[in-house]
This record gives structure tokens, sequence and C-alpha cells, in this order.
């Protein structure tokens, strides 16, 4: 005969409502996982330029499918969103940036400032000829 014990559930669930910081903790790491991921493209890449041009066409064309332009753009917002998220955590390493309005405010900054340096950074490339 076994005898149960009744112990306390972790009041996360019960107690705290989602907020922005918290959905983009969860973010910040996964931006994480991305660029490792992105890293591995780029080597590829690397290597393929070093390779000669047939290696170097191989990647060139999955790179300029539809395909390979999202997996890219989507690397470049992990990359800003992540860089961003990280200068916040740094601001809060400081000490600074803990009451309400200034953490959520930290929080929104990152994430639109992530798309919107994505977004300008795309533009600048496709301006100065990356886009053909």
């Amino acid at each position: 005969m076994t005898i149960r014990i009744e112990r306390p559930l972790s009041p996360h669930l019960q107690i705290y409502r989602w907020t922005l910081t918290m959905a983009l903790s969860i973010v910040h790491r996964a931006t994480g996982v991305a660029l490792y991921f992105g890293t591995l493209l780029l080597v590829w890449w690397l290597i393929a330029v070093s390779s000669g041009p047939g290696a170097y066409a191989a990647v060139q064309s999955f790179t300029a499918s539809w395909i390979g332009r999202l997996i890219a753009f989507g690397y470049t917002w992990a990359l800003m969103h992540h860089m961003l998220s990280g200068v916040r955590h740094l601001v809060w390493d400081l000490g600074y940036g803990f009451k309400p309005a200034e953490r959520e405010w930290l929080t929104r900054a990152a994430l639109i400032g992530g798309i919107l340096l994505t977004v300008l950074l795309w533009i600048v490339a496709y301006a100065i000829g990356g886009g053909r």
C-alpha cells in the first residue's frame, strides 16, 4: 500500500498571466537555436565559395529560390531580434528597466526594432543590387 503525498502545484499556471516579456523570452531562445541552424547554411555557402564554380552555383540556385530567400529573411530577422533582445538583457544586467512600463517598452522596442531592421536591411540589399 502506497501513501500519496499531496504536494502543492507550481503556482505559475494559476497566478501569472501571459505577458509579451514572457513570450519574447521564449522567442529569444528560439532565435538562438534558429541562428545555429542558419549559420550552418552560411558555412555551406562559404565552403561552396572555396570549392569552385559548380558548388557555388548549386548554393546560389538554392538561395535564389523563394524558399532560400524566405530562410535568409528569417535568418536575418532572427539575427536582428536576438541582437536587440541581447541589448535588452544587457540593460537588465546593468540594473535598469525593471519597472513594468520600462520592461514593456524595452520588450516592444526589441520586437518592433527587429522587424524594422530586417526590412530596412533587405531594402538596402535589394537597392544595391543584391536581389537580382
